[in-house]
């Protein structure tokens, strides 16, 4: 495999995926990219699944401590909280210091397919959100474990691909735009039948005590039911004030969890919306930012008839 301690491009950003399969190609992808960042004295980042976090921990041995590491599994178990809450602070936290380089691994065998298509909206939106912005982030695939529709995803999301095995050359680069078109796909319909609530300004209280009475009543305790009935008030109070005056609430068990999905009849103009925290002086302009913190998953479909957001909270 070649070395991949240059970066691939001249232009402010970079977003590179690597093909790989098994450890010593995984090693061999990422090491000299993270060692040839350090020698250059540019701040490194490492956000990958636990086992091959403690993999490249190993291997880095003492200068590991010079690399911020992060399980991706948990930074990243919501692939929306990825750009704002992990690279943005990095990348805007770091340029000052060298040009940033990042490992970021969004995508691995075992995770749930419901997530999916929130990590390939994650990966196209890198480009858009760090276009302007010095910085290189290198996105391994495992070419041995991850399904063919997966890299071609990958090679469709990543203006720069190295080492592709002539099995993944499967797709070009695609401008965010079209990636998002292709995964604006209408959202999974309960199993059962759900809670249903119409509501308007009104109508709020009696949004958040129902939300409140289900979660408990369906396994969320604790703070959870906090951060769900947090999450759903936001989602809410912005059908009310952006979306006509209302929308619809349902509510429904899935698995391990509940799902609270808001429908109403706007549109978000801004596909980053919830992605970049805002300036400091904007007063405004948190509420989908929030609602990805709080939320284990965040999925949304907009068509001709508005918006829905489905939000995810994990069972205790």
């Amino acid at each position: 495999m070649p070395a991949l301690a240059r970066p691939a491009t001249t232009g402010p950003f970079t977003h590179r995926a690597v093909f790989y399969s098994g450890a010593r190609q995984y090693t061999d992808a990422v090491l000299p990219f993270v060692r040839a960042g350090l020698a250059a004295g540019d701040p490194v980042l490492v956000a990958v699944p636990g086992p091959r976090l403690d993999m490249v921990q190993a291997a880095l041995g003492g200068d590991a401590k010079r690399v911020t590491l992060v399980d991706m599994a948990l930074a990243g178990r919501n692939p929306g909280r990825i750009i704002p809450w992990l690279l943005h602070d990095f990348i805007t936290g770091a340029a000052a210091c060298g040009r940033p380089r990042i490992v970021g691994e969004p995508v691995w065998a075992g995770r749930p397919e419901r997530e999916y298509p929130a990590c390939v909206q994650y990966e196209a939106l890198v480009n858009r959100a760090f276009a302007d912005r010095p910085a290189t982030v290198l996105c391994p695939y495992d070419a041995g474990r991850l399904p063919r529709r997966v890299l071609a995803d990958a090679h469709r999301t990543h203006p720069d691909v190295v080492n592709a095995l002539p099995e993944t050359r499967t797709a070009a680069y695609q401008g965010p735009e079209e990636v998002l078109a292709a995964f604006n796909l209408p959202l999974p319909e309960p199993s059962s039948a759900p809670t249903v609530l119409d509501f308007a300004r009104d109508d709020l209280p009696e949004l958040r005590r129902l939300v409140t009475s289900r979660a408990e009543r369906w396994g969320i305790s604790g703070d959870r039911i906090d951060d769900l009935v947090l999450a759903v008030s936001e989602l809410a109070a912005n059908s009310v004030e952006h979306a006509g005056g209302g929308g619809t609430l349902r509510l429904w068990r899935d698995g391990g969890g509940l799902v609270c999905e808001v429908r109403d009849g706007g549109r978000f103009a801004d596909p980053l919306a919830g992605r970049i925290p805002p300036p400091p002086t904007r007063p405004r302009g948190r509420g989908l930012l929030l609602v990805h913190h709080l939320c284990d998953l965040v999925r949304l479909h907009a068509d001709a008839r508005g918006t829905t957001i489905q939000i995810h909270i994990a069972a205790d």
